[in-house]
């Protein structure tokens, strides 16, 4: 993949970024390749070029201009030799600090997950945990072409930032917020509002806009039955009052809904009650949003609320969210893998082909006839890179390749049996594609994988780490798993 190219010709079709045209600066040309740009104009370069100046996209053309105008001002070329260059994915959805996690709750009912499992586990980490946890979550992110993630919340951000600096990743990350509720440990059962705030303006002040700008610091709500009204109120004031966002799970069951119709006296459920506080604003992030109905869609809609669609954790523990229904509404919807507990896998390429049949699925059960044209691969794909950005706030700066942006982007090698052939290239991207398509990876104009090699950690040392970690922390919370079959 890595090798100098000769020079070719060819019509043009490259723009510069004002005030980023210095041609003694470090520069990299990236060409023959078909580059898929997610710009608004949904741009497909059959043979593309691009270069980058440190950490920002200066120019994306056709592959012969490229290298015609920037070749003798750049420090190195690279020739993907027909390969595909991509935005970086973007995972809107995901616990990191539950990578140490997986496999413990499969097959059990809710309550069983939450509380005998789940809790125990995250109750019982520390921060080293947390930090091991995030690096082998990261490790699999990335090569599943990831290179921005929302962390969902956990207990320990500060062991989160250290991982996400040290792998090269992007990430807004979320402390798990607690403060009322039934069947919490005891330590966060103590909680008071006011506590949760400090801590997190603590974080803020700590890690925001660190590791070179590529760690975000948000306000989380783990959900609304475990946070009181105080809670959510001075979370949605300190928000604006930092710029930032606000990561939520909202309407993840029916029996949420109900407990809110109970005890806070609205017709529905979350959002309703949400709307009613003036909670919802366009820097909400509500995971799941399965249990929602046509008038919640639209005060999600109104409100420009983001929506985080995790599917394979939503049929194995909620339901069918009305994606349909919301893209109609034209709400943001975004891709997340959830944690590892929820899933087991934490790959978006994944995410991307499962949601597809979950809602050509879905349409069968909510309007008794097939639709195979519910979400076509273009909004699939639309949803795993330029969505995740507007999700994230950072639609400026990532989602697509374009003049000015940052250079987040990944090559996948379609040369493979899981591939080939491609007769239509965006439908492959989307139906076809495995991790083991994604060769390289690139956050913030480093390389933080080439030739499917971690570049910033030794991934077995990670690996050996984790398997410790896990085990001890089990056994520090309690949680015995029952075995299936007859070990002998």
């Amino acid at each position: 993949m890595f090798r100098d190219s000769p020079h070719s010709e060819s019509e043009t079709e490259q723009r510069v970024m004002n005030g980023v045209t210095d041609m003694n600066s470090s520069q990299l040309i990236i060409h023959n390749a078909m580059i898929v740009t997610m710009d608004k104009e949904l741009r497909v370069f059959l043979n593309g070029g691009i270069v980058i100046n440190n950490d920002r996209i200066i120019a994306v053309g056709q592959s012969s201009d490229i290298i015609r105008q920037f070749s003798s001002n750049s420090q190195e070329i690279i020739d993907l030799h027909g390969q595909f260059l991509l935005p970086g994915l973007i995972n809107t959805h995901v616990h990191t600090s539950q990578q140490l996690a997986r496999g413990i709750a499969d097959d059990v009912d809710l309550l069983t997950w939450l509380h005998h499992r789940i809790w125990p586990y995250e109750s019982n980490m520390t921060e080293e945990d947390s930090y091991i946890s995030t690096l082998l979550c990261g490790i699999e992110l990335i090569h599943s072409g990831v290179t921005c993630f929302a962390e969902a919340g956990g207990q320990h951000v500060s062991g989160m930032a250290k991982a996400v600096e040290l792998l090269g990743l992007r990430a807004c990350l979320t402390e798990s917020i607690m403060d009322s509720g039934d069947g919490l440990p005891s330590s966060w059962g103590i909680r008071t509002a006011d506590e949760c705030i400090q801590s997190q303006k603590e974080l803020h002040k700590k890690h925001h806009d660190t590791a070179d700008g590529r760690i975000r610091i948000w306000l989380g709500i783990r959900q609304i039955m475990n946070s009181t009204d105080d809670l959510l109120l001075q979370t949605r004031d300190t928000a604006k009052q930092l710029n930032t966002g606000i990561h939520m799970h909202v309407a993840e069951i029916p029996s949420e809904n109900h407990v809110v119709m109970q005890t806070r006296e609205v017709d529905h459920g979350t959002v309703t009650y949400l709307e009613k506080i003036n909670f919802l604003r366009s820097n909400l992030l509500a995971a799941h949003s399965v249990w929602v109905n046509e008038k919640e869609i639209g005060f999600l809609s109104s409100c420009g609320v983001k929506v985080s669609h995790c599917p394979a954790a939503a049929m194995r523990m909620l339901g069918f969210a009305p994606i349909r229904e919301m893209l109609d509404a034209n709400i943001c919807v975004s891709l997340g893998t959830d944690g590892a507990p929820s899933n087991n896998r934490m790959s978006i390429v994944d995410e991307m082909y499962i949601a597809s049949l979950i809602n050509k699925g879905r349409e069968v059960y909510a309007t008794g006839t097939t639709n195979p044209t519910i979400l076509p691969a273009e909004t699939l794909l639309n949803m795993a890179t330029i969505n995740g950005a507007k999700a994230l706030l950072l639609e400026n700066d990532i989602g697509s390749l374009q003049v000015g942006k940052k250079a987040d982007m990944i090559v996948i090698n379609p040369s493979s049996w899981s591939m080939v052939p491609i007769h239509d290239c965006i439908s492959n991207l989307v139906y076809c594609l495995r991790t083991e398509n994604i060769v390289s990876v690139m956050c913030n104009g480093h390389w933080i994988m080439k030739n499917q090699k971690i570049m910033n950690v030794d991934e077995a040392e990670i690996i050996s780490m984790a398997k410790n970690a896990a085990a001890q922390l089990l056994k520090r919370a309690g949680i015995q798993i029952p075995k299936r079959m007859n070990f002998i």
